[in-house]
């Protein structure tokens, strides 16, 4: 019996992409990427770090300088049908001021072959959008239900959102990302979320990708990464000489202190390999699980640090995490 396997939602191999003279190194650079089909990915790194130049790749609006990039097993906007298969919500979630809500959806409709009135039209009802309402007199939250139903209604399999609740109120941001799971869940799809609010990162993705310094510095599963890795406390100095097969991510020393996020050799996170008490080569410490949000900022802040011990000491590993 032959058994087809679905191909990754995104594949970049060396993905780097330069703008202009004026711009400090590439956007993007050497990236490498695997996304599996299906799943909600959150997009996370500082400002500048490359997020909307890797969306915009993958939507097709610009064209990488190096390397090769797949979107559900294509190149990028290859053609029509394939642009139809993904749905793009920009920052801030661009309207037409001038457009009624009707007339967003009559557009959505003559632009759009796989169009689902039946779904754009019953998805307003529920957030109390009108057919006269002009886009322009909408609230922040109203607009940004209008782009995710019409960016919904084409049917995609993959949806894109570029920060698309940051200037939203704490209420509008929870009722839109319900609706966005509502929307992914409904049609099967899977979908990229780039944010810098790690709550809304946690509350709907379940896979990670840690954009920083114009690299991926770690992409997976969430919780298979946050199995991976624990905060380990010891006195100060104890971390001069890691235990063999840990990865330092970062250290914070304090005064009698010293708290270090590892990367746990077994896998497991569970400790068994560094555990508590007196760990490999007499190396003492109290090993605690992770938040998503420290996770995530450890990464960050060893992209930003330059190189010192937590990166080239005993006991870690050359190279990046995730690569």
């Amino acid at each position: 019996m032959s058994s087809s396997i679905s191909p990754a939602a995104i594949h970049a191999e060396g993905l780097t992409k330069t703008y202009g003279r004026g711009r400090r190194g590439p956007a993007l650079n050497d990236v490498r990427l695997d996304v599996p089909a299906g799943r909600i990915v959150g997009l996370v790194g500082p400002n500048g770090a490359g997020k909307s130049t890797l969306l915009h790749l993958i939507c097709g609006l610009i064209e990488p300088t190096a390397g090769s990039l797949t979107v559900l097993g294509s190149r990028p906007a290859a053609d029509a049908s394939h642009l139809a298969r993904v749905g793009f919500v920009a920052q801030n979630t661009p309207v037409y001021g001038s457009f009624t809500v009707a007339e967003h959806l009559r557009l959505g409709a003559r632009l759009n072959p796989g169009w689902d009135q039946a779904l754009a039209e019953r998805r307003l009802r529920q957030v109390a959008l009108r057919p006269e309402q002009k886009a322009g007199e909408l609230s922040g939250g109203q607009r940004a239900q209008l782009a995710l139903t019409v960016a919904a209604a084409k049917r995609p399999e993959l949806l894109i959102f570029d920060e698309p609740a940051a200037a939203l109120d704490p209420l509008a941001r929870q009722g839109f990302l319900r609706n966005l799971l509502e929307f992914v869940h409904e049609l099967g799809a899977g979908a990229v979320l780039s944010s810098h609010l790690l709550g809304d990162i946690e509350q709907v993705c379940d896979h990670l990708v840690v954009l920083c310094g114009s690299r991926v510095q770690i992409a997976g599963d969430t919780g298979e990464l946050l199995a991976r890795h624990v905060r380990l406390t010891a006195p100060r100095g104890a971390f001069d000489r890691a235990p063999a097969g840990v990865e330092t991510i970062a250290i914070e020393n304090h005064d009698t202190y010293s708290s270090a996020v590892v990367r746990d050799g077994d896998g497991d996170g569970d400790g068994t390999s560094t555990g508590a008490g007196a760990g490999p080569g007499g190396f003492p410490h109290r090993a605690e699980p992770l938040t998503l949000e420290q996770l995530v900022l450890a990464y960050m802040s060893r992209a930003a640090a330059p190189p010192g011990p937590a990166a080239t000491g005993p006991g870690t590993r050359a190279g990046r995490a995730g690569r």
